[in-house]
């Protein structure tokens, strides 16, 4: 019988992990167990996905807010400290500012407007056109703000983020003073030692503090690069990436796995005789229509993926072969010509009419995404994904 199904997107149950955990083993013990309870067989090209909590777990990568705070004064002075570009978020920074605030005497806590970098809104672009204000131009003190917009909750956690972070500062320990700006030269009226705390403008947002006068500059990415009082750490993302673990302590980003997708990958073939792909995910790179969230709040969407992941997908349009090409064909001869359109596909097809409308994108973002999606963030259980026939197409039987 022709084959009827395409990709397919299964989450893995597993166990909690525990620091010091065999993740190789429970990976492939969990993966082959659930083939064989839900009667499937392992495939060449199929791809195992783990997220990267549990990898970030069983490695043990966490820090207390006090290591935080030990790592900013030391890098900042532990006087007036410029936050920032934060993200409007209870797990991905709270706990953050809290450790950052108990390394600092004052904070001054520079928030984009009318959205964070990610898309948590503390107001909407109709509220800024009533009252007049170019968030391109204009420096709002919290003064302003109030006067101007009242207190505004966030759609879908009912917070005051404004309200929630300066009362985050000052149980720390520190004064702080809140200004709203996107211009990150503003920051520098107010000091000259700055933690930045955007994701994916990190870079940009350095060099003109850099270039401006800035006495010291550091990133998220630039804090717990290395032990702290003995703590976990990230060479390459530091706090980026990090969420809440406690009241008092996060879970980093993992540090480096590319020996554990390799040895996952290796186990398969010894125990199937099947070449799989591998991958740590985090966040899915793709945005909330009703909320305007752009998910992708780690600093990427995989650190660690196996070789046969590299690249992007080499596609065909079917409905522009079917209406373009093949437009006066139909049924067997229009199913013939355009299998044998993919057959003989380039293997580069960038400028090709015929790949327009295809996802020009990382295939770790892409399977990431989908990996994400499956695997949700909450009660779900399932940490691992497997994915079978993400790179098949229609010619495969």
């Amino acid at each position: 019988m022709e084959r009827k199904v395409g990709t397919v997107s299964r989450g893995i149950r597993c166990p909690i992990i525990r620091e010091g955990d065999d993740l190789v083993a429970m990976t492939v013990t969990n993966v082959l167990e659930a083939a064989e309870s839900e009667g499937f067989e392992l495939r060449d090209r199929d791809i195992i996905a783990l997220t990267e909590s549990i990898v970030a777990r069983a490695q043990g990568n966490y820090a207390s807010v006090k290591d935080i705070a030990d790592d900013v004064r030391t890098k900042l002075g532990g006087e007036t400290i410029g936050v920032i570009f934060p993200i409007l978020s209870r797990n991905r920074f709270a706990i953050n500012l809290k450790g950052i605030a108990m390394g600092a005497k004052k904070i001054v806590l520079m928030l984009s407007y009318p959205s964070d970098e990610v898309g948590n809104a503390l107001l909407t672009y109709d509220q800024l056109d009533e009252a007049g204000i170019n968030p391109y131009s204009d420096v709002l003190t919290l003064e302003k703000y109030r006067e101007l917009f009242g207190a505004n909750v966030h759609e879908f956690t009912g917070i005051d983020y404004v309200e929630y972070y300066s009362d985050i500062i000052k149980e720390a320990g520190a004064e702080v003073e809140v200004i709203f700006a996107n211009n990150p030269k503003v920051i520098l009226q107010y000091t000259d030692c700055i933690i930045n705390c955007d994701i994916h403008t990190r870079v940009r947002t350095k060099r003109i503090l850099r270039e401006n006068g800035a006495k010291v500059v550091c990133g998220l990415d630039d804090i717990l690069t290395s032990p702290v009082n003995g703590s976990g750490f990230n060479a390459k993302y530091g706090l980026l990436g990090s969420n809440k673990s406690t009241e008092d302590k996060i879970k980093l980003f993992p540090q480096e796995c590319k020996e554990l997708v390799l040895a996952i990958q290796e186990q398969i073939l010894e125990k199937t005789g099947k070449h799989v792909e591998v991958m740590v995910y985090g966040d899915g790179a793709f945005k909330d229509p009703q909320g305007k969230i752009w998910e992708l709040a780690d600093p990427v969407v995989s650190p660690a993926f196996t070789d046969g992941l590299v690249g992007t997908p080499n596609e065909l349009k079917l409905k522009y072969l079917a209406d373009n090409d093949f437009a006066n064909l139909s049924g067997a001869k229009l199913k013939e010509a355009i299998s044998n359109s993919i057959k003989t596909k380039q293997d580069n097809l960038v400028g090709n009419m015929a790949s327009q409308g295809t996802t020009p994108r990382q295939l770790t973002d892409l399977i990431g995404s989908l990996c994400d999606l499956t695997s949700g963030s909450g009660d779900k259980g399932t940490p691992v994904i497997l994915i079978q026939g993400y790179f098949d197409n229609y010619t495969n039987d």
